[in-house]
């Protein structure tokens, strides 16, 4: 049986999104807040109701108590002597509270009472046995009626030939309904504020994680042939840095892989045409004919050697963009530029000239620059003839760093004058010029690294200047 493989290129997920799980955490830690408060609430606020219907209770017993010693009989308009007419103009006067009843007690039952919502408590049995354990005394017992559980707190009152006492019936499960009216209210804000803060926590989840998603779209799209997707970057936060990254990471790898197509198509564009030399002389070669051999030798280790400088043009092109191109460090400009007009002199018959030197000492890589000047050379050699002029300098405003090689030669048409620096473009040349048209790009590479540029000029008389311009680091000083 052939093997199955599986090419689903869909996204696979395992488990619950990150949005999901950023939603359920709000809505659980809303939640836990929110009961937390309500039992707090609730704690807290029952045990103050409590203590407020006791203080309320002490409160009419004390109010009795100055009302008995400073206030008068309404019948006889002097102070009270007995207990009945004292609780009836006490009564009278007095307001209970909300869940509060007022009743005075003689004899054996209540004969007066203040309004109540439960006023059948005064004929429960429960009722009047608590009453008529505490009119000697006094004080205050909960006990449980058909009303409900109730404080009862009694004040005797002297005088007369009856028991007499003041009565204070504080209905408790009315103050707990009361609370739990509240606690209700405040159930209800709570489950809307929890729906809501969720529904917060899942559109911004959503637009938080936006970036992640198109992140993940873009990283599905790009393929060995397309890096050119970018994720867009919004916002100024953690998930926009990591956009930013990302796309910094795919720029590096597109600038790396053009580099690598560009080689390989241009290594096989100009090799083919030396190898099919080659192929053809081998299969043509009479190895019996020793003039012959001799001949092909020779010819095809020329092409050889032409093959060889070619792949180390293009190896000098594709590490222009590698961290280790360059090796930067302090060099003496006039130094430079005397050296690499020491080692040209040797290159060819021609009248080698130094122009103007710039003293000072500029952060580049010696090597390249030297590299660069080297090919500047080599193409003045190769567009002048002998006895004709080339000269080397180098100049600096104290912003920016230039050296140049000058000629009188064949010079490079306006027109022509950006096209030569790409790779394989070339102007009109000599006959015998057998270039591959990748001086003047090394040349521009080497530039670019620097943070630099080309400059192609016209000479008097004819001819070109070529020159690098970089611009001088804060590291560069006037050299010693």
């Amino acid at each position: 049986m052939a093997p199955v493989t599986d090419n689903d290129t869909r996204p696979h997920r395992s488990g619950v999104s990150v949005r999901t799980q950023l939603t359920l955490t709000v809505a659980l830690l809303t939640t836990f807040a929110m009961l937390t408060a309500g039992v707090v609430i609730y704690t807290v606020e029952s045990a103050r109701r409590e203590v407020a219907v006791i203080d309320g209770a002490n409160e009419e017993l004390a109010e009795l108590r100055r009302f008995g010693e400073t206030g008068t009989d309404p019948a006889t308009g002097q102070p009270f002597t007995e207990a009945d007419p004292l609780l009836r103009a006490f009564l009278a006067r007095n307001v209970a509270g909300t869940h509060e009843m007022l009743a005075a007690w003689l004899g054996d039952r209540v004969r007066l009472r203040s309004r109540s919502p439960h006023p059948r408590v005064i004929d429960d049995a429960l009722f009047r046995e608590t009453v008529q354990s505490l009119l000697t005394e006094g004080g205050a017992k909960r006990t449980d009626t058909s009303e409900g559980e109730v404080l009862v707190t009694v004040q005797p009152v002297v005088g007369g030939d009856e028991d007499a006492a003041l009565v204070v019936v504080s209905f408790l499960d009315d103050e707990r309904e009361s609370l739990n009216e509240l606690l209700r209210t405040y159930l209800l804000v709570s489950l809307l504020a929890m729906l809501l803060i969720t529904g917060l926590a899942a559109w911004q989840g959503s637009r938080l994680l936006s970036p992640l998603r198109s992140l993940s779209d873009a990283a599905r799209e790009i393929t060995g042939s397309d890096l050119s997707r970018r994720v867009p970057e919004t916002g100024n936060d953690d998930i926009t840095a990591l956009t930013r990254t990302v796309n910094d990471m795919l720029e590096r790898l597109e600038t790396a892989f053009v580099g690598q197509r560009q080689f390989l198509d241009d290594a096989g564009h100009e090799l083919r045409t030396p190898l099919t030399i080659l192929q053809g002389h081998l299969e043509l070669l009479d190895a019996s004919d020793a003039h012959e051999v001799e001949s092909t030798r020779a010819l095809l280790l020329d092409e050889v050697e032409r093959m060889s400088r070619l792949v180390d043009d293009l190896i000098v092109l594709a590490k222009v963009r590698r961290p280790d191109f360059l090796s930067p460090g302090p060099v003496d400009l006039d130094e430079l530029t005397a050296t690499v007009l020491a080692k040209a002199r040797a290159m060819a018959d021609r009248t080698w000239v130094a122009d103007e030197m710039a003293a000072v000492r500029v952060v580049v890589d010696e090597q390249r620059i030297t590299q660069a000047l080297l090919q500047l050379v080599d193409n003045a050699v190769k567009h002048t003839d002998t006895g004709d002029v080339i000269a080397i300098g180098s100049r600096s405003d104290g912003r920016t760093a230039r050296v140049w090689v000058r000629d009188s030669g064949d010079g490079i048409p306006v027109s022509e004058r950006t096209a030569v620096l790409e790779r394989f473009a070339r102007a009109k040349v000599r006959p015998d010029d057998e270039g591959f048209g990748l001086g003047l790009s090394i040349v521009n590479a080497i530039a670019t690294a620097h943070g630099g540029r080309v400059i192609i000029e016209d000479t008097r008389g004819g001819g070109a200047c070529v020159a690098v311009e970089f611009e001088l680091e804060e590291t560069s000083w006037p050299a010693s």
